[in-house]
């Protein structure tokens, strides 16, 4: 191979998801296997006792804000964080039936038919703004939790969410604390994961940014991908069940290897990319070890930690046995006070779409010089069935 070629394909590689292939650039993040997510070359856990506008700013811009630079960036957002009135009723026509991400997706699409300027950086911004609006409308309409009320211009990005997310008996400075932290957490991934790939994928054939947005959302929906953390959590709630609260590391070892040895699955360990504790993972267990060290469930979480690494690591084909950022993210939502696992995929989209929205305004407005990039055609090798 020549110097510019980068890899080689070989038999082995096909129907592999194109899993390590380079296909492009992502100017906002990536994932290095052994020191976890960067931000614009800056560790994520570096980031976390930063506001979500600063990390917005930081992901938009490809560097950090002044105070005043983010602040006259939010001010802008602030003025277009409002959904309109026929958006929001079309919203409560939907059908509550179905898993949330299914209305957390056409709400999407609704609001770009309805609020669209069809201009990749306008709706950018937009949808950004309107992101924390349009899931509390989500929600609270498929909880039953009452009208949503509209968002106030003298919030933050998270404090107008809490506030606007009518959540029965919490405390809103619990939930504004654990949301801010797990956005921040989860706002970009790089550009290969598989949400973010579609969403840019489908703005190759220049659809509309609220339709690539969706497309993602569809994709970020599946067990695989953004789902897990909803399924991790309803795994950490059965061991709980399974061994109380005040087990030992020796019973929760115990109760994984009977999982494994029955055929069933672990939840929230191993990574695509990393070969260590997903280092989002590592401040999500010290956040909940400062603020909720008796919860039953945050017990729980911690001993899956340590036997749940100690199991796996015994199988020489299992290359990174240690906890995900799934592993611990929905304890922490549950004790901060929010309770409700079918909601956490939409949460988690309610984050990521602001970084996969950025990188499809580079791909549309920036790569290639400006041009941006081709429609996306992988080639397929023709197979007979019965070969």
């Amino acid at each position: 191979m020549t110097d510019d070629v980068l890899f080689e394909i070989k038999k082995e590689h096909l129907e592999t998801g194109l899993r390590g292939f380079p296909c492009g650039y992502c100017t906002t993040s990536h994932v290095d296997p052994q020191k976890g997510l960067f931000y614009a070359n800056i560790p994520v856990s570096d980031l976390t006792n930063h506001s979500p506008e600063e990390v917005i700013y930081l992901l938009y811009y490809g560097k950090k804000g002044s105070k005043s630079e983010v602040e006259g960036f939010f001010n802008d957002l602030k003025k277009r964080a409002e959904l309109s009135s026929e958006t929001l009723l079309d919203i409560q026509k939907l059908p509550r039936k179905g898993h949330p991400m299914e209305l957390f997706s056409a709400a999407i699409l609704i609001s770009g038919m309805l609020e669209g300027k069809g201009d990749y950086k306008e709706d950018c911004l937009n949808l950004i703004a309107k992101l924390p609006h349009l899931t509390a409308t989500v929600i609270n309409y498929h909880a039953g939790w009452g009208a949503t009320p509209s968002p106030k211009e003298d919030l933050g990005y998270m404090e107008n969410f809490a506030y606007m997310l009518n959540v029965p008996n919490s405390n809103r400075e619990e939930l504004i604390r654990a949301f801010r932290l797990f956005n921040i957490l989860h706002f970009d991934h790089g550009g290969g994961n598989l949400s973010t790939f579609v969403g840019k994928a489908v703005a190759s054939g220049l659809e509309d940014m609220y339709g690539c947005i969706c497309s993602a959302m569809c994709a970020l929906a599946g067990p695989r991908h953004g789902r897990a953390n909803q399924d991790c959590l309803e795994f950490t709630r059965s061991m709980l069940t399974e061994v109380g609260e005040n087990a030992t590391e020796k019973q929760i070892e115990d109760a994984i290897r009977h999982r494994l040895d029955s055929g069933q699955l672990v939840f929230g360990f191993g990574h695509a990319v990393l070969r260590v504790e997903d280092p989002r993972a590592t401040v999500q267990y010290d956040y909940v070890q400062k603020h909720y060290p008796s919860h039953p469930l945050v017990k729980i979480a911690l001993l899956l930690r340590k036997a749940g690494s100690k199991v796996l690591s015994e199988n020489p084909k299992i290359t990174n046995p240690y906890p995900n950022v799934d592993a611990i993210s929905g304890s922490l939502l549950t004790a901060a006070g929010f309770g409700y696992p079918e909601y956490y995929t939409v949460l988690f989209g309610l984050a990521r779409s602001v970084g996969i929205a950025i990188q499809i305004l580079y791909e549309r407005t920036e790569a290639r010089g400006g041009k941006g990039t081709p429609i996306v055609r992988p080639k397929y090798l023709f197979k007979a069935k019965n070969t």
